[in-house]
């Protein structure tokens, strides 16, 4: 069997996971998570991550291998991601990586690597500081002063990676600017077949919106009290994820249930903006729309004679 990929990425709460199930059932598959949230112990509702009735029988690779305690990055996923697909084309089967996380997803697939600076805490704190007094943008704005390129792909409320990139022009010069890889580390691309899901903006809202308020009615709020009672810190990485720092403002007292809620809809909904900005950089990627008569099918073919022929189109 010659060396197959399939990758299937999209917005949140377009579909990415029940499409990722059913096409590694059809094609004796198991999924790869592509979401960095998803690789955290106890963060479960706030990250949607699919139960075990959702993941029909199917292996799922990359969930739950972190507590919530500890970091995570593109170049860690990079190394667990290819060793779970090369260990699933070992043994002969499709490996379907299903990804939200666009920066870790094209790392991966076009063989990028990041500078290597070791961290400051001292210079962290130091930002962490003056973002708590004036805002991320002042921590944005000394980012455009040092790296512009990097502070053009960064948000200024992805304060960790806003940081890390400053801390990195500040050590050495260098940037955090995805850089190719050289030799045969893209090969990745040359045996994928990446499928992306879209949706009519509005509609995909409506979706987010409704799967905030199942979030809420499920125990998001006591999901988020066990994890800061389990001694997770409210700094960690995982809590600064969308839907739990949010939580946890309202567990300091500074906003109610339903101004919580509305929050992280508001805050979910930029999140699906910039997820479709990313993933329209990615020129291979074959998109389909949701909201179209028929797309699962086109998929399903699609896929089909790709796995035939290794050819990307029909």
């Amino acid at each position: 069997m010659k060396e197959r990929l399939l990758v299937v990425l999209g917005p949140t709460a377009v579909g990415k996971t029940d499409l990722a199930v059913e096409l590694a059932l059809r094609h004796d598959g198991e999924v790869v998570s592509g979401d960095s949230m998803l690789v955290y112990r106890g963060l479960d509702i706030g990250t949607a991550k699919p139960s075990l009735e959702e993941r029909r029988g199917v292996p799922h690779h990359l969930i739950d291998i972190l507590e919530p305690n500890e970091p995570y990055d593109a170049v860690r996923f990079g190394e667990q991601a290819e060793a779970a697909v090369k260990e699933i084309q070992g043994r002969g089967r499709l490996p379907v990586l299903a990804g939200g996380t666009g920066l870790y997803v094209q790392a991966f697939l076009e063989g990028y690597v990041f500078s290597e600076v070791a961290e400051d805490a001292p210079f962290r704190e130091e930002m962490e500081a003056l973002a708590q007094k004036e805002g991320n943008e002042a921590v944005h704005r000394l980012l455009q002063k040092a790296d512009p390129l990097s502070a053009a792909k960064l948000h200024p409320n992805n304060l960790r990676r806003v940081i890390r990139a400053l801390e990195v022009a500040r050590q050495g010069g260098e940037t955090l600017s995805l850089e190719k890889k050289a030799g045969p580390a893209s090969h990745w691309l040359e045996q994928s077949l990446v499928v992306g899901l879209t949706m009519e903006r509005s509609a995909l809202y409506r979706r987010i919106e409704q799967r905030v308020e199942r979030m809420a009615a499920a125990g998001l709020e006591a999901e988020v009290k066990r994890l800061l009672a389990a001694q997770v810190e409210p700094t960690c990485q995982s809590m600064q994820g969308i839907g739990y720092k949010e939580m946890v403002a309202h567990l300091q007292g500074q906003y109610s249930v339903e101004e919580t809620v509305a929050t992280i809809q508001k805050n979910t909904r930029h999140f699906a903006k910039r997820q479709f900005t990313w993933f329209k950089r990615m020129p291979y990627v074959q998109w389909f729309d949701v909201g179209q008569a028929g797309w699962r099918e086109e998929v399903f073919s699609l896929v089909r004679h790709w796995e035939q022929t290794g050819s990307r189109c029909t």
